[in-house]
């Protein structure tokens, strides 16, 4: 029985791994980690700990959906306690992405922005359609519930990194992600990401390709969070026994 540790399972995919995980064959949860307390009731057989390296030591994988802060305390503890990591928070920091880099030389990290198969296949087409359409303008729009706190989500930046990957783009140089007053017209190469906040969307990503007299739109919607837990267990089977590294879904799916 794989044991898995629950990073961040007050949270919405949380919840959901720690009831996805009661009907996974050969996986249960061993462990959760807490900075106070749980709000609800949990199988007593699991521990509940703010102690890091218990957490870490009671478990054979781990998966965290929790917040940019709460993810780099977890990478500076599993340096010490290394671990096979799934890690789908975003919203991380430069330096916690270095950090990230740093703890997947000494474990296996598969870090990814959004663990739905759907996703992880747009982005493969986003690439594509990029170099096929290089004359066309790229703009993405994403739109998440009114309770999200990062912006541009971590799905579209890295949508957004796909499509400058078709055209051999820096995308810190290119990526526009507002627009207000008189700014002039819209540059060739940049690459504009776009944030709605509303109500209670899962999210929904559009990657659209615009010339004179046509345009292409490639949409994503996700209508269940139950789609990145499910996708985040897939990964921690396929990342158990994998080496030190970091890998993406893409590399899980084999995309």
């Amino acid at each position: 029985m794989i044991r898995v540790g629950v990073f961040g399972a007050s949270g919405r995919v949380g919840k959901l791994l720690l009831e996805d995980l009661k009907v996974t064959e050969d996986m249960s949860v061993s462990s959760v980690y807490v900075r106070n307390s749980l709000n609800f009731s949990i199988d007593p057989s699991i521990l509940v700990t703010s102690d890091m390296k218990a957490f870490l030591n009671a478990s054979d994988v781990i998966i965290d959906f929790s917040l940019p802060e709460a993810c780099e305390a977890l990478l500076e503890e599993a340096i010490k306690t290394p671990k096979p990591l799934v890690i789908g928070t975003t919203g991380l920091s430069f330096h916690q992405l270095n950090l990230l880099k740093q703890a997947s030389e000494m474990m296996p990290i598969l870090y990814a922005t959004n663990m739905s198969l759907g996703v992880a296949l747009l982005n493969k087409l986003v690439t594509q359609a990029s170099a096929a359409l290089r004359d066309f303008d790229i703009e993405i729009v994403e739109m998440h519930h009114k309770h999200k706190k990062d912006a541009p989500s971590g799905t579209a930046l890295t949508l957004s990194e796909s499509a400058a990957r078709g055209r051999n783009l820096d995308i810190n140089k290119v990526r526009v992600s507002g627009r207000d007053g008189n700014i002039g017209a819209r540059t060739k190469d940049e690459i504009a990401v776009m944030a709605l906040r509303g109500g209670d969307i899962v999210g929904r990503h559009t990657v659209g390709f615009y010339n004179d007299g046509e345009f292409l739109e490639l949409n994503h919607t996700a209508t269940s969070r139950n789609t990145f837990s499910k996708g985040a267990i897939r990964a921690a089977q396929w990342l158990l026994n994998k080496e030190a590294g970091l890998y993406s879904i893409a590399d899980c799916l084999e995309l």
